[in-house]
């Protein structure tokens, strides 16, 4: 049915599109609610702290520079600030904390301590109660004055700064790299002192009590019972709510589940399908300049995974790789930040590949000129990774000057860690990706309803660019608390939010192309992936800002939605095994072999991953009471490996082998690599997390309680016998990995240069016209699913063949 306008109408019924809005409204209301108290009741940044005389210590500016300090030199990417950042070097803001209670306590009388600021074992001071008690008066009592800015820090504040600036400068300038880190990694007298600034106001923010309030700005973390840090009632509570949350939404979800044919599979089992040979459909020049951009993917994601196995290798074996010192070339704060850039470039290249390639498909056409933007876009996305690579290393070797590190070197926040301009470049690269997008569907979306499938595919790819681009709030002069708030919207929104939904929208469209699935199921389950990811994962945003300074407010809805999230991955992962049943009903009927099994493979490994490490390894960690005392351990890891390389991974290869699977001959295709990379990829994910993440994780988990935060994230607990044993058990995934499952994957991408370059020599498929194209037939009794739900259900008509 149309409109009067000629648009096709809204397939649903209206009230599918108005609830969709509705949820996303409110989740994006409450977030700048959330923003607003971020800036108004984060953790203070003093203008001056002064001594316990009265005198300068210092002040905002040697802060805020401290903090660029710890950036750009990639700190971020070795340890880590209120449980940030990574998990070679300790957190900062708990071994400050920990260092400065001890020598307040020695100097009243407690137990002594040598020039690091640790307990000298068998020896006591004359009064340890006394000592104690006078140590957690010293850093709880508040002395910030909010009208003039000004932080007063007690004698014994003051003698724990001054005496911890000798010991920050000796670690971070020492001419070894015995820690990882290079040799001399900075020497100038005044940064470091900036730098213990940095770290000094942080660990304040960790222990002194909010005004009114009898926990600290960061809720009471890091867990320290010298300052008399312990989790709160918040924690507690929140935490409880968010099971409760949880167990309640799963059971009413399989209530429903178990009532309702909700997405109507068994409609569709009456269909046959006959599956056309991809190598005989046209394909233009755009899709044809897709296969270079799929052997970038592939070639980053090789590299990616050997600098991965060097970064964990640094944990079996601290200052020695096979015998050789790698601190002094590539250190491990470099390699973890190439490590994780390039893992985010990687998955993102084959998004805008595959985005490319299935808009003419969705349009039937694609306009002259589409292979030639190609082109230019894969250009600038090697500009973008080259000077990121680049940039990164000049800047943590201390090449580039503070503000050229800032612009050209790197940033230096975890997952933004490149350098302005690279991000700036990134994003008008992406903006160049929409508008390819715009120019092949626009003549098909002045069709269409704005809720159906078409308009759907554009608005969730112009989420892409828009939600990264929120990143660029996050300034390095900045509040620290602010950055990490406008971080985390790139870190959870973009990747875990708006990624899954364009995931959602694409797979969506390729099974709807493929005939499998009708485009009004497909609907469906597109709008209630977008209500429920947004119900839960919009304000679940701050489950990562439980203890970064901001208000009590953020954890407990932070905690409580975030435990929702829960929810669509485990409806996703049961509609998964209906539609594998439907699948196996499918290939039992038709006469032609299914061309895309291992793509669609990978597809099933992301429902498994996404339900594992992001539903069940996510929840663990995003607990409140957990997160206490787990975040910036292995258990992060655990999740962070198991949701990104399990979820988005998977699918950026399996999206990879859809396209090159119309690139490559039939008779080409190597069916068995095809088979070996799906096995090698999942096998060492498994590997990697099951024999040394998640153990490890629980080591240090059971560390952290039993002995306390700060000595499970010390680095002689992290390479301790035990810790090194499990890190060596990794080895024999990261050789799968790489062997089985990247080395496979680059050899497909590489047969797929070879044909598209062939067809273009050829001249087959130029004609740019998309008509009449079949990518499979539909034949026998079917539902209608393509006239919108009326009243009375849906109408009766069998859809045309020439539709699929």
């Amino acid at each position: 049915m149309t409109e009067k306008s000629g648009r096709r109408e809204f397939m649903l019924a209206k009230g599918w599109l108005q609830a969709v809005i509705l949820v996303m409204l409110v989740g994006f209301t409450v977030l700048g609610i959330l923003a607003y108290r971020t800036y108004q009741a984060g953790a203070p940044v003093p203008v001056k702290v002064l001594d316990n005389n009265g005198e300068l210590l210092f002040d905002g500016d040697d802060i805020s520079d401290g903090q660029q300090v710890f950036l750009h030199n990639g700190l971020m990417e070795y340890g880590s600030i209120f449980g940030h950042g990574a998990y070679l070097g300790p957190d900062y803001t708990a071994d400050y904390l920990r260092r400065a209670a001890n020598i307040s306590t020695a100097a009243n009388g407690g137990t002594p301590v040598d020039e690091d600021g640790i307990e000298i074992e068998g020896e006591s001071g004359p009064s340890p109660d006394r000592a104690r008690q006078d140590t957690i008066d010293a850093f709880r009592v508040n002395r910030y004055d909010e009208s003039d800015g000004v932080l007063e820090f007690t004698e014994e504040q003051t003698d724990a700064f001054n005496k911890l600036i000798p010991y920050y400068s000796r670690f971070f300038s020492e001419p070894t790299t015995k820690n990882g880190l290079r040799e001399s990694a900075i020497t100038d007298p005044t940064d470091l002192r900036n730098l213990t600034a940095f770290f000094a106001w942080s660990a304040w923010a960790g222990a002194a009590e909010r005004p009114g309030k009898d926990y600290s700005y960061t809720n009471n973390w890091p867990p320290e019972p010298r300052v008399d840090n312990s989790p709160t009632a918040d924690a507690l509570v929140w935490s409880v709510l968010s099971l409760i949350a949880l167990l309640g939404g799963i059971g009413l979800l399989f209530g429903a589940f178990g009532r309702y044919d909700f997405l109507g599979w068994r409609g569709r089992q009456q269909t046959v399908v006959s599956f056309r040979d991809p190598s005989t459909v046209a394909l233009t020049p755009g899709q044809k300049a897709t296969a270079g951009f799929f052997l970038v993917m592939a070639a980053l994601f090789l590299i990616q995974v050997f600098v991965g196995a060097a970064v964990q290798h640094y944990r079996a074996e601290l200052s020695n790789f096979f015998g050789f010192d790698l601190a002094t070339i590539l250190p491990y704060n470099l390699l973890r930040t190439w490590h994780v850039q390039l893992s985010l470039f990687w998955v993102a290249t084959s998004f805008v590949a595959a985005g490319i390639f299935l808009a003419p498909m969705i349009a039937r056409r694609e306009p002259k000129g589409q292979g030639k933007l190609a082109y230019f876009l894969l250009g600038a996305l090697a500009v973008v990774v080259f000077g990121t690579l680049i940039g990164s290393y000049l800047g943590i070797h201390g090449v580039l000057e503070d503000a050229a590190t800032n612009w050209f070197g790197l940033q230096g926040f975890e997952y933004l860690d490149l350098a302005r301009l690279w991000q700036v470049l990134l994003v008008v690269g992406l903006v160049v990706w929409v508008f390819m997008l715009f120019r092949v569907l626009r003549s098909r979306l002045r069709k269409e309803h704005p809720g159906n499938m078409p308009w759907l595919f554009f608005l969730a790819a112009c989420a892409i660019p828009a939600f990264y681009a929120v990143g660029l709030l996050a300034r390095t002069s900045d509040d620290f608390t602010i950055t990490e708030f406008w971080r985390f919207w790139v870190v959870h929104l973009w990747v875990e939010d708006f990624l899954e939904i364009f995931t959602t929208v694409m797979v969506a469209y390729m099974f709807v192309l493929l005939g499998v699935v009708r485009e009004r199921v497909a609907l469906v389950v597109i709008l209630l992936d977008i209500a429920l990811y947004s119900a839960g994962g919009v304000i679940g945003t701050m489950h990562h800002l439980y203890f970064s300074g901001t208000p009590a407010e953020h954890m407990a809805l932070g905690a409580f939605f975030s435990a929702a999230e829960v929810i669509p991955l485990t409806f996703l992962t049961v509609e998964a095994w209906s539609f594998l049943q439907l699948g196996s009903n499918q290939e039992s009927k038709t006469k032609t072999p299914f061309p895309h099994r291992w793509a669609v493979m990978f597809l099933v490994a992301v429902g498994f991953w996404n339900f594992l490490g992001a539903g069940i390894f996510g929840f663990l960690v995003n607990l409140p009471i957990v997160s206490y005392y787990e975040i910036g351990t292995a258990l992060t890891a655990n999740h962070a490996h198991a949701a990104m390389f399990g979820v988005y991974g998977m699918l950026a290869i399996g999206l990879a082998l859809f396209c090159l699977r119309y690139i490559i001959p039939s008779d080409k295709w190597p069916e068995k690599w095809a088979r070996v990379s799906f096995w090698g990829a999942n096998i060492g994910l498994a590997w990697m997390t099951f024999a040394t993440l998640l153990p490890l994780g629980i080591m240090q988990l059971y560390e952290s309680v039993n002995e306390g935060y700060f000595e499970a994230r010390q680095l002689d607990f992290i390479t301790g016998d035990t810790a090194s044993l499990v890190e060596w058990l990794r080895l024999p995934g990261d050789v799968i990995l790489i062997v089985f499952g990247a080395i496979p994957t680059m050899y497909i991408a590489l047969l797929g240069i070879k044909h598209a370059y062939r067809r273009r020599r050829e001249g087959s498929g130029d004609d740019v016209d998309r008509e009449g194209d079949l990518f499979t037939v539909v034949t026998g009794p079917a539902l209608d699913n393509d006239a919108p739900e009326g009243p009375e259900g849906g109408a009766g008509r069998t859809p045309p063949t020439h539709g699929t």
